[in-house]
């Protein structure tokens, strides 16, 4: 038999962890494409460093958007190929958890179990983003006690107020990682003249990206063709300019989580006003972010630690629940038995 596995899906990456060893794959959710025969060039890093850079034969894809599954083959592909880097034992890999949006349709969510099964996984269990992000913060969803996360990743921010392993209040909405890059890509072009790929403008993001004034220092350089003269062109970017492309998004995310604290029942809400807001998601390091959250909010907020691994670390320690859901326990399980 070989070892359990959790696997967090994301649009921007993908990670699987292995019962008993932690994470074993953190790579880019890209594909390559030759368009001439259907075959797969690469996947995962390999692909990433090829954005942007292909002839017309090939494609690199991102085959998951706005967290869930857009190309189902390819997901299939895609995954099939991780869990051959994570063991060779294929045959007789026995289960799994992977984690999923906390709004998405049924049929979103068979698709997710089917490009899972179709790679040698006999049973499927789904787990709600925010639930996992909580799990893997270090927050003990299981007792009468309201936690407030909020999961900022690459295509969705997922937030819910978490309470005896359930959700009472959630939402989940699209702005986020991605959507940053795009607002980053739309500004170096109206205020510079020039093109950038998304791959540039997320690596300027992490680099310099801010929301607040002051929160970050420094300047990126970055590198693209010049709408006026189709020639190279460069800039060097200040942490300060960042704030006009990311905010719109970052001001968006705040009034969800102003929605959803509006939606919670007054008991959980005392128990949010004295314990805060927990951020985690890859998206939420982003300079400012916290205080921005805070300041709309007039409550504590933190960033988990190791805050892009929580969801992934989360599904994997919830690997436990599988066995509890077999013996029908009557302890309640944050995970859902699907396959």
């Amino acid at each position: 038999m070989g070892a359990d596995i959790a696997i967090d899906l994301g649009t921007s990456r993908t990670r699987i962890y292995l019962e008993n060893k932690g994470i074993m794959v953190d790579e880019p959710s890209v594909i390559t494409v030759n368009h001439e025969n259907d075959s797969i060039v690469a996947v995962g890093e390999e692909a990433y460093r090829m954005l942007g850079r292909t002839s017309e034969r090939f494609s690199a894809i991102y085959p998951l958007s706005g967290g869930v599954i857009s190309d189902l083959g390819l997901v299939e592909a895609m995954i099939s190929t991780f869990l051959t880097r994570v063991t060779s034992a294929r045959i007789g890999m026995p289960r799994a958890v992977a984690c999923v949006p906390g709004e998405i349709t049924e049929v979103e969510k068979r698709a997710v179990v089917n490009a899972i099964s179709c790679c040698g996984i006999r049973r499927v269990c789904l787990i709600e983003e925010p639930v996992a992000a909580a799990i893997g913060a270090g927050i003990d969803i299981s007792s009468p006690h309201g936690a407030f996360v909020a999961d900022i990743g690459g295509g969705t921010t997922d937030m819910a107020v978490i309470s005896l392993s359930g959700i009472a209040v959630s939402r989940s909405v699209k702005q986020a990682g991605n959507i940053m890059d795009d607002e980053i890509i739309k500004y170096v072009k109206r205020r510079y003249n020039m093109l950038i790929g998304k791959r540039m403008a997320e690596d300027a993001k992490k680099a310099i990206g801010c929301v607040v004034k002051g929160a970050a220092i420094g300047k990126y350089r970055i590198k693209g063709k010049s709408i006026v003269t189709g020639m190279p062109a460069w800039a060097d970017m200040d942490a300060e300019e960042m704030i006009e492309p990311l905010r719109e998004t970052a001001d968006i995310i705040v009034g969800h989580i102003q929605d959803v604290l509006e939606e919670t029942p007054p008991e959980l809400i005392g128990d949010i006003h004295s314990d805060g807001i927990t951020l985690t998601g890859g998206a939420s390091q982003i300079a400012g972010l916290d205080k921005l959250i805070s300041a709309a909010t007039d409550l504590k907020v933190r960033i988990a630690e190791n805050p892009a691994d929580c969801v992934v670390n989360g599904c994997g320690d919830s690997l436990k629940y599988i066995d509890i859901i077999r013996r029908n326990d009557s302890m309640v399980s944050p995970i859902t038995d699907r396959y």
